[in-house]
């Protein structure tokens, strides 16, 4: 069941966002080569509890971080350790924030250094499809139409959406109704309403959209080895469009 959400309680979703954009600004403070995972990942949990808030993820169905940190061909949910950032990586960092019971959810992809141009061609990519998505969000429009622009946008640049993993709705709880594949055919799925809040996400892939766990049953890679960029925004449908409540994480 798609939950709409009513005014007041998007007002709280954006106060858990609020928290979430200073988290990425802080993370955007700490990214350098020589830093270890598991460093930025304790500032996180640091930041976010000092703020009267919870990290989302840890403990979320036994996940151990607060912050998912995903290197090169890492995809989604690498789990912070000693490694440390090198130059030449793409790191995806996505965190959730729970606050007065409210939750939101982003991500970003960060670049390590100097790295190839077709790298950088990834994670622009990337972003834009995030954007394409986005710019389908206005009520009467069906989901799907989201999932289309992405992947068009994705497979135009050669690349590759990963179709194992999708997008959520988002707020009263960290996952929620509708998933929101990357991929897919146009007019298709529920029509968007106003209240719904979503979290919209695309996996882009180098190489093939495959992918495959680690050992460790968290952390997702892609199945050929080639990096993976991710980005995601926490959005809120309006009687006249869309608010992005991440905006500017």
């Amino acid at each position: 069941m798609i939950i709409i959400k009513s005014p007041r309680e998007i007002e709280q979703i954006r106060k858990s966002s609020k928290i979430l954009i200073e988290t990425f600004r802080l993370v955007d403070s700490l990214i350098e080569t020589g830093i270890e995972t598991k460093k930025i990942d304790k500032e996180v949990e640091k930041f976010i509890r000092s703020h009267g808030a919870k990290p989302a993820f840890k403990g979320y169905h036994g996940f151990p971080a607060s912050a998912c940190i995903s290197i090169d061909e890492q995809v989604v949910h690498g789990i912070p350790d000693k490694r440390k950032l090198i130059s030449g990586q793409i790191v995806g960092i996505d965190i959730g924030v729970e606050y007065n019971n409210y939750f939101s959810d982003a991500a970003k992809t960060y670049v390590i250094g100097n790295i190839p141009a077709s790298t950088q061609k990834l994670i622009d990519t990337t972003k834009e499809a995030l954007n394409r998505g986005i710019q389908q969000v206005r009520v009467g429009n069906r989901l799907s139409d989201i999932s289309h622009a992405i992947q068009k946008h994705v497979e135009a640049a050669n690349f590759s959406v990963v179709r194992d993993l999708v997008g959520h709705g988002v707020g009263k709880d960290l996952h929620e109704d509708p998933q929101i594949p990357n991929y897919g055919r146009p007019n298709c799925g529920p029509r968007l309403k106003e209240g719904m809040v979503l979290a919209i996400e695309p996996m882009v892939n180098m190489g093939g959209y495959k992918v495959r766990f680690e050992k460790d049953k968290w952390t997702v890679k892609t199945a050929d080895g080639l990096p993976s960029a991710h980005f995601e925004h926490t959005i809120a449908i309006t009687n006249n469009g869309f608010d992005i409540l991440t905006k500017g994480r």
